[in-house]
């Protein structure tokens, strides 16, 4: 199927000709519509102190996007609370990071960054397991999340400080797109709200980002053509050029934490070396023949020491016998 025109579901990059985008206008000639799905909310000071959730009671943030860092900082400003300054920030990317720098100084030993992933997080978390972390997130489930955080065992809240509310989509004609590009489940709950009948349209290509949206888009029985990241594909500009090409995708990828990877695999391990024998009759050659082992062992050491001790018995009878002779010389001359 050729594709010509493509909906992204994010806003358009700040300089598109050095987005990972461009190369699909460059070498494919495809027309690129960028408009987001949704508006982010912050939720009102009043509803949050419902919560009862208190910044000093906690030693550390987990930072997910940059929404999360403008409304934790918004909350506390209108909240009156300050972080104190032993506080400890954890973020997803090293952009993320960077971030942090509008609201506090940038430290090393306050703030850390993973690689990618939320599960690249966790495992720099897991070295961190005394800390009280709070993690403020958006309204939306978190679910492959905080199924990470339960299953490292971290003591943290959840804080809902803002919320995604869907945007009307009615003024796109859908007929005129081959492909849309979906990023997470309200911008599937989105263009659902704006076009129910979607999933009866076998016509435009489905391309989704991440695990949470892949389900999303099947529970809608929305037919999902194109599912990143993939070991082919790790973004989704790769999966729609390689949609284009007509190569597989491969299977997605679902980032898991090493950390938890290790206690697992351990766990496993330590099942395979339990040995079972089926056979008692070789079980019992075997326990006979370790026995005989074990006393030509005893046997071949007690003959080591039995020669060992009778060495040293001579020599002090020779020693003996040399210092008997050398007093009877003496004799002799005097």
């Amino acid at each position: 199927m050729k594709v010509k025109n493509i909906l992204i579901s994010q806003p358009e990059p700040a300089n598109l000709e050095k987005s990972p985008y461009y190369p699909l206008i460059e070498k494919y000639n495809v027309n690129l519509t960028f408009f987001k799905f949704f508006d982010i909310v912050g939720v009102p000071v009043a509803e949050f102190r419902k919560s009862r959730i208190h910044v000093s009671d906690y030693t550390a943030v987990i930072f997910n996007s940059k929404n999360a860092i403008d409304h934790f900082f918004r909350m506390e400003k209108e909240l009156r609370e300050t972080p104190p300054d032993t506080m400890k920030y954890f973020c997803t990317t090293k952009a993320i990071a960077l971030y942090l720098q509008n609201y506090v100084q940038y430290r090393k030993r306050k703030v850390f960054f993973a690689e990618q992933t939320f599960a690249d997080l966790i495992d720099l978390m897991s070295k961190h397991k005394d800390e009280r972390f709070l993690f403020p997130c958006s309204s939306e489930k978190q679910t492959d999340n905080t199924k990470m955080l339960d299953k490292g065992k971290f003591k943290y809240t959840k804080a809902i400080m803002y919320r995604s509310v869907p945007k009307d989509l009615t003024h796109f004609d859908m007929s005129k797109f081959d492909m849309v590009a979906l990023f997470s489940p309200i911008g599937v709950n989105s263009l659902l709200e704006s076009f129910p009948n979607f999933a009866e349209n076998d016509k435009i290509i489905v391309a989704a980002f991440g695990p949470s949206t892949h389900s999303a888009i099947n529970a809608a029985n929305i037919k999902l053509a194109i599912a990143a990241p993939s070991k082919n594909a790790p973004s989704m500009p790769a999966a729609i050029e390689n949609f284009i090409l007509g190569k597989e995708q491969g299977a997605t990828i679902i980032a898991k934490p090493a950390s938890l990877k290790k206690s697992s695999s351990k766990k496993n391990s330590s099942k395979k070396t339990k040995s079972v024998f089926t056979n008692k009759s070789k079980y019992k050659q075997m326990l006979e023949e370790k026995k005989a082992l074990n006393a030509a062992r005893r046997k071949e050491r007690q003959l080591e020491k039995a020669r060992k001790e009778a060495e040293k018995l001579a020599a002090e009878t020779a020693a003996s016998q040399t210092a008997v002779a050398q007093t009877t010389a003496n004799n002799i001359t005097d």
